[in-house]
């Protein structure tokens, strides 16, 4: 059980991830090394909704500048999940 909730690492509030929640799609940034079916079953168990299909995307690290050192940011991933009509995840239940 614990293995589940290390999976998600986060979810992923952003302008373009909100309007996808007008389509019932959710996103979330997970473990590089998760699966499309782990997302799938921590999401599923954690919120207790019912997924239609996850998407994943491995987003590359970007060059960043510290001064005058020159650095790279970790890369990592993203999960899309589409959920089935009428369940939703909320976060921002008290605002």
């Amino acid at each position: 059980m614990d293995e589940l909730y290390k999976i998600i690492e986060k979810p992923l509030i952003t302008e373009k991830s909100n309007d996808l929640i007008e389509g019932n799609r959710v996103c979330f940034r997970v473990r590089k090394d998760a699966n499309k079916v782990k997302i799938k079953e921590a999401i599923e168990k954690i919120f207790e909704v019912t997924v239609v299909d996850v998407n994943t995307l491995n987003v590359k690290g970007k060059n960043r500048r510290f001064g005058r050192n020159i650095g790279k940011t970790k890369g990592w991933k993203k999960a899309m999940v589409q959920l089935k009509d009428g369940d939703k995840i909320d976060f921002f239940e008290g605002a």
